[in-house]
């Protein structure tokens, strides 16, 4: 057999080997592209949720830990929930934190920005993890976005609710909720988004949100710095949307199918959101739910009251 008969059919060979990968890798890429209709695709960090955004998610602790799940406020990212994931999850505990749509790692959609996709995003994440036994914990807009799930998708996979500083029932003022905030407020965070979104961050932090503006307060620049930069990597539109979304979504009904323990945790100087028309108000309407407040706390008391809110969560969890 002659050299050139050997690279002939060394060519033919390799050539063989090229076109079967090509075949197998498009035979894949179709696969992965024609999922079944319905389907939520998953990595080991992501979701791709059934209108194709991208929600980052963190799963920390052993897999045979009962799940918990932690919803984020605004403008912020799971990355607000690292500590007391961390502690949850070296008590024994599956803790699951993800990124809000248009916040954090997670896609930027134009549209969809608002409660019932947030839900609809966290059943999915749920979903695609095949999460059952449920503790869900929602903080600020997160609230809002437990109090939202239960409504659309009920408690069939939850055993216990928490709601911290969260904004349910409703923060707008209305008639029928009077002490609600003037729609002023809200539209103030929307002027300041658009004029210096950075300066506006800037000041939330440093001041209301961790009580800084308070007589004797100490400031942490390392909180108002995380704090600035989760809020910074949100989607620009996303987070002005998300305004209207946490302000005036009115989530009454929704806590009305609260059917399972529900731990309602509350700073009384919360000057985000104030303690009387959301953690008192909720309290109310959610049957049988236990209200913890913290005197002097504010709205981030998940940073400031560390130790005590780790204390009061792990208890009731374990309860």
């Amino acid at each position: 057999m002659t050299d050139q008969t050997n690279q002939s059919r060394r060519n033919a060979i390799v050539g063989s080997a090229v076109a079967a990968a090509a075949t197998a890798l498009a035979a894949v890429s179709t696969e992965a592209v024609a999922a079944p209709a319905g389907k939520v695709s998953k990595t080991v960090s992501t979701i791709t949720t059934r209108d194709g955004v991208e929600i980052y998610y963190k799963d920390w602790g052993p897999r045979t830990g009962q799940p918990v799940i932690l919803s984020h406020g605004w403008p912020l990212s799971s990355d607000s929930w690292e500590s007391a994931a961390f502690f949850l999850a070296n008590n024994g505990f599956r803790v699951i934190t993800h990124d809000r749509r248009g916040h954090g790692r997670s896609s930027q959609p134009w549209d969809g920005n608002d409660m019932d996709h947030y839900a609809d995003d966290l059943a999915q994440l749920i979903e695609a993890l095949d999460l059952k036994n449920i503790i869900l914990a929602g903080f600020s807009t997160g609230g809002g976005e437990v109090a939202r799930y239960v409504g659309r998708h009920g408690t069939k996979r939850i055993a216990k609710l928490a709601l911290i500083s969260a904004v349910p029932p409703l923060m707008l003022k209305t008639d029928t909720n009077p002490d609600g905030l003037p729609i002023e407020v809200f539209d103030g965070i929307r002027a300041g988004s658009l004029k210096d979104r950075g300066q506006l961050y800037l000041d939330i932090a440093s001041g209301p949100f961790f009580n800084y503006n308070r007589p004797g307060a100490k400031p942490s620049q390392g909180i108002i710095q995380a704090w600035y930069a989760q809020g910074m990597q949100g989607g620009f539109k996303n987070t002005y949307d998300s305004i209207k979304a946490f302000s005036e979504t009115d989530f009454r009904d929704d806590l009305k199918k609260f059917d399972k323990p529900t731990l309602v945790i509350h700073g009384e100087d919360d000057q985000i959101v104030p303690i009387k028309a959301a953690g008192i108000a909720s309290a109310k309407i959610v049957k049988g739910a236990k209200l913890i407040t913290y005197p002097g706390a504010p709205h981030g008391l998940t940073d400031t009251h560390k130790d005590k809110f780790h204390a009061d969560f792990l208890a009731f969890a374990k309860s």
